[in-house]
């Protein structure tokens, strides 16, 4: 059973939905509870200021969508100092392998974390494991997608995988810890 509790109001949602603004109980926690698609838990404890509790367990999953651009290519780039010219030259990436620029790994693996951040407010990455089956390119939409395989204690144990959806290619699979907010779980 999933159980959804505001602070503001003491209404209660069961059964498997998707969590999202307009369905929760008033339209100023649309951005807190920008949670996506959890299925039907109930162990883990976590909590925010506008949320009072909200129930997980081992087999929820959620996503996220994205397209990346060359623009954002570019900006990573700048910020990171990776100038790799297998992201930024179309000449450079077709004579080595790649018919055209690749998204930086470090980018696409930065989706886990904004699942997980956004999904499970205040967790702590302790450690992943990503494996980079196959490149990306700026314009394909990637999904990615992380689904909790266990919890114990404040530990959750997180597959995670990022896919081409026009042609449901694998890019990127692994598994991440994540140490959730101490004074926010229960242990189970």
């Amino acid at each position: 059973m999933f159980e959804v509790t505001s602070s503001l109001s003491s209404s209660k949602i069961f059964g498997r939905m998707f969590i999202s603004g307009p369905r929760m109980v008033l339209g100023i926690f649309r951005r807190a509870l920008n949670l996506g698609q959890w299925r039907a838990g109930g162990t883990v404890v976590l909590q925010d200021h506008f949320l009072r509790s909200v129930h997980i367990q081992a087999g929820e999953k959620a996503e996220l969508t994205r397209v990346f651009t060359q623009n954002d290519v570019l900006a990573f780039s700048e910020l990171t100092g990776d100038t790799n010219p297998l992201h930024l030259s179309t000449d450079y990436a077709q004579t080595h392998r790649f018919a055209k620029p690749v998204v930086h790994g470090a980018l696409v693996g930065g989706l886990i974390s904004a699942v997980l951040g956004t999904k499970i407010p205040g967790c702590v990455l302790l450690s992943q494991e990503l494996r980079f089956l196959t490149p990306l390119h700026t314009g394909e939409e990637v999904l990615a997608t992380v689904e909790i395989v266990k919890i114990k204690m404040s530990v959750a144990w997180i597959a995670v995988s990022c896919v081409i959806k026009e042609n449901n290619t694998v890019i990127l699979k692994g598994e991440v810890r994540v140490m959730l907010p101490e004074d926010k779980c229960q242990n189970v």
